[in-house]
């Protein structure tokens, strides 16, 4: 089984890609750090996906920002500043939308085959309760439509794909933890397993769906 995992230098994905690997996985790394793979220059990502050969039975893509490094996530409409939300979606959104595209070339035809995005409960418009973090919110409710429109596009030529968003839980990272709060958090390796597992059980069927890492369906 061949896995390939975007975004493999953070704390999730690294945690993912390791876990794959003691799994007997065959596992093709990604990220900025090791290979220079920006998800915000789209010609770094068209670079970085031409290279890639051969087919995956799963593509997992891990990353994203709450926020710019300058910056941090609002707490009111007012202090929305439009260069750090096009960061975020830079990163949230259209990163993820450069990468998708490839996804028809990248996974069997004969068989099923997995791409997992990792979004974030707060991305559903129908759990806000609370608002805040406007750009984060709206980057992954943006970024679940996207998955939605990949899961149409895949089943048209790979009738036994599954495209999906997926929400890690409260995952012990530097992305988290200045923001954890009152949250209860989960140790990487265990968030890993969990999102692992939930992968296991998704079938056709599930495609285009959002999702906790119990398997649970999340409301848009």
């Amino acid at each position: 089984m061949r896995a390939l995992v975007i975004g493999a230098s953070g704390g999730i994905g690294s945690a993912v890609a390791t876990q794959l690997e003691q799994d007997k996985w065959t596992v093709t790394r990604l990220s900025r750090s090791v290979d220079g793979f920006d998800v915000g220059n789209a010609a770094s990502v068209e670079r970085a996906m031409l290279r890639l050969t051969g087919q995956y039975d799963l593509i997992f893509i891990a990353f994203g920002i709450l926020a710019p490094l300058w910056g941090t996530p609002e707490k009111s409409l007012s202090a929305i500043k439009p260069d750090e939300m096009a960061r975020v979606f830079a990163v949230n959104t259209i990163g993820p939308a450069l990468i998708l595209r490839h996804m028809a070339g990248l996974l069997p035809k004969d068989r099923r085959g997995v791409v997992a995005t990792l979004s974030a409960r707060v991305g559903s418009i129908g759990d806000n309760k609370i608002g805040g973090w406007h750009s984060y919110r709206a980057s992954k409710a943006a970024l679940n439509q996207i998955v939605r429109g990949a899961a149409i596009e895949l089943a048209r030529s790979h009738k036994q794909s599954v495209c999906v968003a997926l929400h890690p839980g409260t995952v012990e990272t530097s992305f988290t933890q200045n923001y954890a709060g009152r949250h209860a958090t989960v140790p990487t390796g265990l968030a890993a397993s969990n999102l692992l597992s939930a992968i296991s059980k998704l079938t056709p069927e599930h495609s285009g769906g959002f999702f906790d890492y119990a398997g649970q369906v999340i409301n848009w």
